[in-house]
């Protein structure tokens, strides 16, 4: 006589922890570890709390108005020649190279 036999097993995937290597800065791992002592809380649990926290209050955060410029006519006053606007750094740069190959 042959036994037939049908195994079932149920993972719980979706509610399984997940082990994750974390590399914290040293100033802020200093600060969960006071806050989970203030609370009397396990590292791990404070961690969690604090991470929940950012990730419900950025899902909160209204939308930033988007920013739009508002142009205006430019213009140089009367005399200036846009042609020469760079003119002056030319005449201190060569001025420059001149002194630099005099020493």
């Amino acid at each position: 006589m042959s036994l037939k036999h049908l195994d079932s097993i149920v993972v719980g995937h979706q509610a399984a922890s997940v082990r994750t290597t974390l590399t914290l800065e040293p100033d802020l791992a200093k600060k969960l570890k006071d806050l989970a002592h203030r609370k009397g809380m396990s590292f791990k649990q404070t961690l969690n709390e604090v991470v929940r926290r950012g990730l419900a209050s950025q899902a909160q955060q209204q939308p930033a108005e988007p920013y739009s410029v508002v142009p205006h006519r430019g213009g140089f006053r009367p005399g200036i020649d846009p042609g020469k606007l760079n003119q002056l750094v030319d005449q201190l740069e060569t001025e420059d190279f001149i002194e630099e190959v005099r020493r």
